[in-house]
């Protein structure tokens, strides 16, 4: 079954109050086998519009990963990051097939 990822690219207009979204995310994550792959590392954009920050969180399953999103724990987090953050944010099936060789 292939894994399911959330991409976000979170631009934050007050880093000190979106800590609060950050400690509330971290339960329903946790609950639904997130792994972060990257978050808030350095970046470049060498093409299109880019964010201040940029998230991929593995799931164990595409299924997980919109569970996760839809969760009333998550949703209750979300409240928290709107106010004060600008988000994209896309949930995609990993591929799981042959790679070209």
């Amino acid at each position: 079954m292939p894994k399911g990822y959330w991409i976000a690219r979170v631009d934050v207009s007050d880093p000190e109050q979106y800590k609060r979204y950050v400690a509330a995310n971290a339960e329903p994550l946790r609950k639904y086998g997130a792994h972060f792959l990257v978050r808030a590392g350095r970046s470049e954009s060498p093409e299109g519009i880019s964010r201040s920050r940029n998230v991929v969180i593995e799931f164990p399953s595409y299924e997980a990963a919109l569970e996760c999103l839809k969760s009333p724990e998550y949703q209750a987090a979300i409240k928290l990051r709107t106010s004060i953050s600008t988000a994209d944010l896309l949930i995609i099936e990993g591929y799981d097939a042959p790679q070209p060789g």
